[in-house]
């Protein structure tokens, strides 16, 4: 079973339907356009190597992004958490 973060992370408990900017989107179509052009370009056996390095590049992508995301919340929680909690210091009252 999946802890929440990680099911927030792969879109399973995501409070907005559309997570991506018009950036992001316009970014990624010029990635496949690319891909595509040079995909092309390449005989069978360098197509066989470049489809692997896909495969490579989209999980170690697929990692980094999942832990960046689970370090960033735990942050965030951890501030709010901060936030919330009564002061101990009685000078730092404003």
């Amino acid at each position: 079973m999946r802890s929440i973060l990680e099911e927030l992370f792969y879109g399973n408990v995501c409070p907005n339907t559309d997570c991506r900017s018009k950036d992001e989107k316009q970014l990624m179509g010029y990635i496949a356009d690319h891909h595509s052009a040079l995909n092309e370009t390449l005989t069978d056996k360098q197509k066989e190597i470049f489809e692997k390095f896909n495969d490579c590049y989209d999980e170690l992508t697929d990692i980094n992004e999942r832990e960046i995301f689970v370090y960033a919340f735990r942050l965030g929680m951890r501030i709010a958490i901060e936030v919330l909690l009564p002061t101990t210091d009685s000078s730092n009252i404003c």
